[in-house]
């Protein structure tokens, strides 16, 4: 007989999870509170713009659109980092030519998957109906339509929490947290965003780089910008919300303008709405979810943001997600539908891994705003870059995390800070690239292994 599996959700991972399953020849259902995002036009702010890389690339491969994700994306292959004072200068992602990572946006490769899995014909979307609650024992959850007001009783064979950072599984796992020993934190970062615009310039043409990822840093916040397809950019100011200066300081028109011609005169003139922007576009939180366990009687169970929210910071919340079911469909080919086997086995696998990324994007914080700027820093990366371009066994921090789908995000978190320590050092005492060593700098890192 054929199983039932329902899909919370219909988000990123949420769709990628349901088309891959229904290749596999299971009965899918999804529910997503919200609109179909194919029929509504989702005005509510702009979404961040989104870093596709290795990890990401791998689970659109595994449902076989690798081919169809190539017309969304733009390679950026490195930051082109603009300090306070002095030249712009562009820091290579990798020292090795087929590395890099990818701007997309987050509607359109929604609307990609959509399309794939609603094609399929194998999957039932139910838009607008709300998960209001689940019921662990007897094996079902209660939905809500806002056309029809009506509440039902869902039943199936297992159920997959991809519904976000706001998970309506998670919110009654938490509720039943002390029979489940569930343990769950929200950690907020003082810093939030709000997201603005470069427009495309005549013939929409780019008016920055389109292959980088842009960064404004300023000790203590920041702005980035990545390219879309039209020719503009999607602009983020991270800022904290309190402190001067932050969010809650900037009140009035004058104030507002003030702030971008002292800090940032130069990516003020390509913004010519961008008091506007300022005005229209919500300023919104930054928070790090953790929780465990991610199942429940080998029923329930939590992927994605659901189960591991992270900041945005290394640009890995959708690659690790996408990775959550490269994961869980391999254990589905190791133990087949036992699903009690493989929802242990994958929190097992994937907690570890998903601490270490969210660990990893708030340190990255820091490095994207303050380090990008710093002498010793941008030393740092340049020998990172000569050692890959000349050693192709040698791998960055950032190419271990990003680059390399063959290794786990917290063994690459490992080795990568030791690498990173010896490496500051290093650049902190040589001060130029004249007085690096190369074959030195390479020994004293073999010697981690």
């Amino acid at each position: 007989m054929q199983q039932k599996v329902v899909v919370v959700g219909a988000g990123l991972c949420g769709t990628l999870l349901a088309l891959r399953l229904a290749q596999r020849g299971f009965q899918v259902e999804v529910y997503e509170r919200r609109a179909d995002m194919r029929k509504t036009n989702m005005s509510a702010g702009r979404s961040i713009n989104l870093a596709l890389s290795d990890r990401g690339m791998r689970g659109l491969r595994l449902a076989g659109l690798e081919s169809d994700i190539l017309p969304l994306i733009i390679p950026m292959l490195g930051r082109k980092i603009y300090p306070r004072e002095g030249n712009a200068q562009f820091m290579p992602y990798s020292g090795r030519d087929d590395e890099w990572i990818n701007s997309v946006s987050r509607g359109g490769l929604n609307v990609l998957l959509l399309d794939k899995a609603e094609g399929t014909g194998k999957i039932a979307f139910y838009f607008e109906t709300e998960c209001l609650d689940v019921d662990f024992a007897h094996k079902s959850m209660r939905v809500r339509s806002a056309q029809t007001k009506e509440v039902r009783v869902v039943d199936a064979d297992v159920f997959f929490g991809t519904d976000g950072a706001g998970s309506a599984i998670r919110q009654t796992m938490l509720s039943e947290s002390a029979r489940l020993r569930f343990n769950f934190s929200l950690q907020y970062l003082t810093t939030g965003y709000k997201e603005l615009e470069i427009p495309a310039g005549q013939g929409r043409t780019f008016q920055l780089d389109k292959n980088a990822l842009h960064i404004w840093p300023r000790h203590g916040f920041m702005i980035i910008a990545l390219p879309n397809l039209d020719g503009s950019f999607t602009v983020t100011l991270f800022l904290q919300i309190a402190g001067n200066p932050g969010f809650e300081s900037l009140r009035s028109d004058t104030e507002i303008r003030h702030f971008f011609t002292e800090y940032f005169p130069d990516l003020t003139e390509l913004m010519p709405d961008v008091l506007a922007d300022f005005r229209a576009n919500p300023t919104s939180s930054l928070g790090t979810v953790k929780c465990y366990p991610w199942q429940v009687n080998g029923t329930f169970l939590l992927l994605g943001d659901a189960a591991h929210a992270i900041v945005p910071f290394y640009g890995q919340g959708m690659n690790a997600s996408f990775e959550d079911v490269v994961v869980l469909d391999g254990l589905i080919d190791k133990f087949g539908p036992a699903w009690a086997k493989v929802f242990d086995e994958f929190q097992t696998v994937r907690k570890v891994d998903a601490d270490a990324i969210a660990d990893l994007a708030v340190e990255n914080e820091n490095e994207m705003r303050d380090a990008t700027a710093d002498p010793v820093f941008q030393l740092k990366r340049k020998i990172e870059l000569q050692l890959e371009q000349n050693y192709p066994d040698y791998f960055s921090k950032y190419s271990l995390v990003t680059f390399r789908e063959d290794i786990t995000y917290h063994d690459a978190m490992v080795k990568g800070r030791k690498q990173d320590d010896i490496l500051m050092a290093y650049a902190r005492a040589a001060q130029s690239m004249e007085n690096v060593d190369l074959k030195d700098v390479l020994q004293r890192l073999k010697a981690l292994q």
